[in-house]
């Protein structure tokens, strides 16, 4: 048994403090953890155990909260920066349920974030998408009604090609069609979505620029 003799908040971290117990510095802990020792209690070697495992998996959430700060991320993505962390694995999915049960994180929600963000900035095939999103970790099922729900290829596809087009103008159809195909190839669209929208784009900026 031991006392706890001083209570004192870290220089170099405010939301930590160190408990000093009969005289000298016995650990650290996050403020929330310590928020009901108090100077003077007794503790067990068994209440420091549940303080110091307690105290682990706060820091574990914390650092999940601070990933989670510049940006959403997906279950997968809080694990993986977890263990490149170091965070012990008994850990790891105990902090993954609490994030999801105070809605900090959800893999639909993440998707549909993620699809949007492509649709409106950067427009993307289904291919390429569920190639993303599976690197996220997000499950197949997540991808494919979060992609039937959002993506249509035609409208993205030409959308994703009247921009390129107009820069590609100035080149011959053979060309043109050849350096268009591969840039919305490489976006995730199919053949049979972009084979159509070639010759209806090579009108459009022909038109454009005659005009």
């Amino acid at each position: 048994m031991q006392k706890i003799t001083a209570i004192k908040a870290q220089r170099k971290n405010s939301q930590r403090v160190s408990i000093f117990l009969d005289g000298e510095y016995a650990f650290g802990l996050t403020r929330i953890v310590a928020g009901w020792l108090h100077i003077g209690q007794i503790l067990s070697d068994e209440n420091i155990a549940a303080l110091k495992s307690e105290d682990e998996l706060e820091m574990a959430y914390l650092r999940a909260l601070n990933f989670l700060s510049y940006r959403p991320r997906s279950k997968t993505e809080i694990r993986r920066n977890l263990r490149k962390y170091k965070v012990p694995e008994i850990l790891i999915e105990p902090t993954v349920e609490r994030l999801e049960q105070n809605k900090f994180i959800n893999d639909k929600e993440f998707a549909q974030l993620w699809v949007e963000n492509r649709n409106s900035f950067r427009p993307r095939g289904r291919r390429a998408l569920s190639v993303e999103l599976r690197q996220k970790g997000i499950a197949d099922e997540v991808i494919q009604s979060t992609l039937d729900e959002l993506v249509n290829d035609e409208i993205l596809a030409y959308q994703a090609g009247i921009k390129k087009a107009r820069k590609l103008a100035k080149y011959e159809w053979q060309d043109f069609r050849k350096k268009l195909n591969g840039f919305l190839a490489r976006r995730g669209f199919s053949y049979a979505v972009i084979s159509p929208l070639l010759p209806q784009l090579w009108e459009e900026v022909q038109t454009e620029e005659n005009d």
